[in-house]
């Protein structure tokens, strides 16, 4: 067997699982004969990053981006990074960093290191973004609106590839029945899920207010995600009913999943918006029906199902939404359904992406192999 590829996949922290469980499912599932992964954080915090140790490789607790503050003493910092990736002697390095730092890919160029960074959510407020982007060999965006947006004059070097699921994680099976006992639901009620952390812009009210609209007894809504803040406080004292259950967060969501006739996603358009969110694909993945707002990330999502987009922050076009699913039979829902699994499963799995990540690496190795060959 040849030499594998050394790929570094850098990421301020694994605090949460949000990004970092991405991260894990890409290098779990990389072709390990072919490829090296390694990765490097800032520290060993968090809960999820005892996650990342079972998966049993390398891992460096190293600043791998330094404040640009103060500028005098910049350089030696920028070649303090350089030194560290120049002697592990990475292939590529894959940033899954939040930030628009450019630090980083300053000291990848310097190393003479392919350098590639997942541009994961809608903000683009600084130059440095433009500085982070031209120093890269290559930048991935999620969704199509960040190829519009951001790098319409840097196609060259930018690939579209949306985020995936574990398809065998979430699926369809589990028993609906599961949770009623513990819930105060009915076998007869018509059951909204919505999972996501408890902050403003989720538009979690939007979702809440297109159900007090429909004004029937049998559709009940659960809001399954952390709830302890000012947002999740005020949503909670305002809005709490019957009707509505709020559970907090939740290890594992699929029991909750199972239960859903539909799965609402109310993001609005506005403030720190994500690029592709994860639950929504989780829930097709199980086989429920996903509403969302057309937002960047879920459109692209629901492209195929048009007629399950909504105004975002339009309580009458949510309410009707979910009027025209609840009046369909359990032979319609069933096929829309399924056609939403099958939509995952081609396009948005997480095989899929690994594969295309996989494939991209290739490119950035190959025509330095070829170089190296032909001296």
């Amino acid at each position: 067997m040849g030499k594998r590829i050394k790929i570094l996949y850098t990421i301020p922290n694994f605090d949460t699982a949000g990004s970092g469980k991405v991260v894990y499912d890409l290098v779990k599932g990389l072709n390990r004969s072919i490829f090296e992964p390694e990765i490097c954080c800032f520290h060993s915090k968090g809960k999820f990053y005892r996650e990342i140790e079972k998966l049993n490789l390398k891992i460096h607790l190293f600043p791998f981006a330094t404040p640009y503050r103060p500028f005098i003493t910049l350089p030696f910092r920028v070649l303090k990074i350089r030194r560290f990736f120049k002697k592990n002697r990475f292939d590529i390095i894959h940033s899954w960093h939040w930030s628009s730092d450019f630090t980083e890919p300053l000291g990848a160029r310097l190393a003479g290191i392919p350098f590639v960074y997942t541009k994961k959510a809608m903000g683009w407020g600084n130059k440095a973004w433009i500085w982070r982007s031209k120093l890269s060999t290559k930048i991935i965006a999620i969704n199509s609106d960040m190829m519009s947006q951001f790098f319409k004059t840097m196609t060259h070097k930018t690939v579209q590839m949306p985020l995936g699921v574990d398809t065998e994680d979430y699926k369809p099976g589990l028993e609906r029945d599961l949770s009623l006992s513990k819930l105060q639901l009915n076998q007869d009620d018509f059951i909204i899920v919505s999972v996501a952390n408890l902050v403003a812009v989720k538009g979690i009210e939007i979702l809440i207010k297109a159900v007090n609209e429909l004004n029937d007894a049998a559709v009940k809504v659960l809001i399954i995600g952390s709830d302890d803040n000012e947002y999740g406080e005020m949503l909670k004292s305002t809005y709490q009913s019957d009707s509505i259950e709020f559970l907090g967060k939740k290890e594992d969501v699929r029991p909750y999943l199972a239960l859903a006739d539909v799965f609402v996603i109310p993001t609005k358009d506005e403030g720190r918006k994500e690029g592709m969110p994860i639950a929504p694909l989780e829930a097709m993945a199980s086989g429920r029906i996903v509403l969302g707002s057309r937002i960047s990330g879920i459109k692209d999502i629901l492209a195929p199902f048009e007629n399950c987009l909504f105004e975002p922050s339009n309580t009458r076009k949510l309410s009707e939404k979910i009027k025209l699913i609840k009046g369909m039979s359990i032979s319609e829902r069933e096929a829309l359904a399924n056609a939403m699994r099958a939509h995952v499963l081609q396009n948005l799995s997480i095989e899929k992406c690994i594969t295309d990540h996989e494939d991209l690496y290739k490119t950035l190795v190959e025509p330095k192999k070829a170089l190296n060959q032909s001296k």
